[in-house]
């Protein structure tokens, strides 16, 4: 019945089993940044706005993770030179290195997925066929009314 805290309690079970293993590879990039770092090394320089339009999330929950990149050292921002309210963020040196490192990490993590995976069926397309027939019929929609 609770579908949606079942599913959080699997993305916070990966999220700290990802973090053991992190660290044991001296990865300091947090967990849930990962795909930040990543489309921002992609586009070199970016807005939060422009990583929030690339991740498919909101803006608000960029702005959440990029003060912490910053004081990690893994990031940079400067003022945008058109737009004094806008900031436009780049990788460090150290961001670079620490993006190299779990570039390697997300090999061996891949291959333990798909060892979970021969184990338990791909939960990831599990996830995507679940959401697409969500986002193709609302679940408001598949419920008969009472009476």
């Amino acid at each position: 019945m609770f579908l949606g805290r079942d599913v959080e309690r699997l993305s916070v079970l990966i999220a700290e089993q990802s973090k053991i293993v992190f660290d044991a590879m001296g990865i300091v990039i947090p967990v849930r940044s990962c795909s930040a770092m990543t489309v921002l090394a992609t586009l070199g320089t970016a807005s939060a706005s422009d990583l929030a339009r690339e991740l498919g999330c909101s803006h608000q929950l960029v702005m959440q993770k990029l003060p912490k990149l910053v004081r990690l050292g893994l990031i940079q921002h400067r003022n945008d030179d058109d737009d004094a309210r806008r900031k436009i963020f780049q990788l460090t040196d150290e961001g670079v290195s620490q993006l190299a490192k779990f570039e390697r990490c997300a090999a061996q993590i891949r291959t333990a997925y798909n060892e979970l995976f021969a184990e338990v069926g791909d939960v990831r397309h599990l996830v995507d066929r679940t959401a697409d027939a969500l986002n193709a019929r609302p679940l408001d929609k598949r419920i008969k009314s009472p009476g």
